[in-house]
C-alpha cells in the first residue's frame, strides 16, 4: 500500500469514493468467490485484518448473512505492539482513523461489523477456530507480522474457506513475499490465483474451486490469463485490461449528478451573405462591351 487521504468533504456516494487500493479486479474476484460460497450453501464468518478506509470491507460486508459475524481488526492509528510496527504505521497510514473508516462503512451499510482496534495478533483469541469462510489479510507488511497472521488464518477457516493475501508482490513489501510463498511451499497453502495485487488460496480441495475460476475468467474478454505450473503448484495468473468493477449499491449519500448543460446552437453569421446571382445573368453580363458592362455594375453599386 501507500499512502491516501481520507476526503474530508463529503461522505462517500459510490464504493469508488472510498480512498484505498482495491482495483476492479480484486473486486470482480472478491465478489466470485463470496458469491459461489452463498450458492453453495456454505455458511461461515467473514474476516478482514486491516482495513485502511473500508473499501473492501464494504464490499465483503455485502456479502453477510443472517446468522455470521463480520470482523475487522484493525491499529486504527492505535498503540502498535513493537518498533518497526509503529514505524510502519506512521509512514503508511497516518490518515488512518476508526471514525472514517465508521463512518465509510455506514454510508453503505446499517449496522457496524465487530470492529477490534488491536494488532492482529489478538485474532486467534478473538474469533473461534474452523468459524469463517473468508478471511482477507491486509494488515502488517512485515514478515513476523504476516506468518502469524497466515497462520491464525490457517486455524481460522473452515475447510473450504479462502484466504486473501494482499501485496504479496509488491516490491516495498518483501516481508509478505517470503511469508506468503513460504506458507505455499512449507505450510500447505494452495494458491487459488495471483492477481496484480493479491494471492487466493485455500487450505482445502483446491480443484473444484480453481476449474470454476479458471472457466468464468476465460469467458471474459478484459481479463489478461496465464497458467504456469511452479513447484507442484498450478498458478493462475489473472490481469486486468479494462476490466470495469462489478454492480455495487449505492450509498446513502449518493446524490444523482447533475444533467449536462444543454449548449446552445452556435450564433449565426452577424451579416448574412448577399445572394449570388444566377450563373447565366453573370455571363450574360460578361459578354455584354466593355463600355456597356461598367455602366451596369455602376447601377448596381449604387443600388446595394
Amino acid at each position: 500500500m501507500a499512502n491516501a487521504q481520507q476526503s474530508t468533504t463529503a461522505p462517500p456516494g459510490e464504493l469508488k469514493d472510498v480512498p484505498g487500493w482495491f482495483p476492479p479486479l480484486d473486486q470482480v474476484l472478491f465478489t466470485w468467490f463470496l458469491d459461489r460460497q452463498e450458492t453453495g450453501g456454505l455458511k461461515g464468518d467473514l474476516l478482514e485484518l486491516g482495513a485502511y478506509m473500508g473499501k473492501s470491507a464494504i464490499l465483503t460486508g455485502h456479502h453477510l448473512r443472517d446468522g455470521e459475524r463480520f470482523t475487522v481488526c484493525d491499529l486504527f492509528g492505535g498503540e502498535a505492539p513493537d518498533g518497526a510496527n509503529k514505524a510502519e504505521t506512521k509512514k503508511s497510514y497516518s490518515s488512518l482513523t476508526r471514525q472514517a473508516f465508521e463512518r465509510n462503512y455506514l454510508s453503505f451499510h446499517d449496522t457496524l461489523p465487530r470492529v477490534l482496534e488491536a494488532p492482529t495478533s489478538v485474532i486467534s483469541e478473538e474469533v473461534d477456530a474452523g468459524s469463517c469462510r473468508f478471511v482477507h489479510i491486509d494488515a502488517s507488511h512485515l514478515y513476523e507480522h504476516v506468518y502469524g497472521d497466515i497462520g491464525a488464518a490457517h486455524d481460522i477457516l473452515l475447510p473450504e474457506g479462502i484466504v486473501v493475501l494482499d501485496d504479496f508482490r509488491s516490491e516495498h513489501t518483501p516481508g509478505v513475499s517470503v511469508a506468503v510463498w513460504e506458507a505455499v511451499l512449507n505450510r500447505g497453502l494452495r494458491p487459488i490465483c495471483l492477481s496484480t495485487q493479491k494471492l487466493y488460496g485455500t487450505w482445502g480441495d483446491l480443484e473444484p474451486v480453481q476449474k470454476e475460476l479458471l472457466a468464468m475468467l476465460r469467458e471474459r474478454t478484459d481479463v489478461g490469463l496465464s497458467v504456469q505450473e511452479a513447484a507442484g503448484h498450478r498458478l493462475v495468473r489473472a490481469r486486468s485490461k479494462g476490466m470495469q468493477p462489478p454492480p455495487f449499491p449505492y450509498s446513502r449519500h449518493y446524490v444523482e449528478p447533475a444533467p449536462e448543460p444543454v449548449r446552445p446552437a452556435p450564433a449565426a453569421a452577424t451579416a448574412a451573405r448577399k445572394p449570388r446571382r444566377p450563373l447565366s445573368r453573370r455571363i450574360a453580363v460578361d459578354l455584354l462591351p466593355p463600355i456597356v458592362t461598367r455602366t451596369v455594375r455602376r447601377v448596381r453599386t449604387s443600388r446595394a
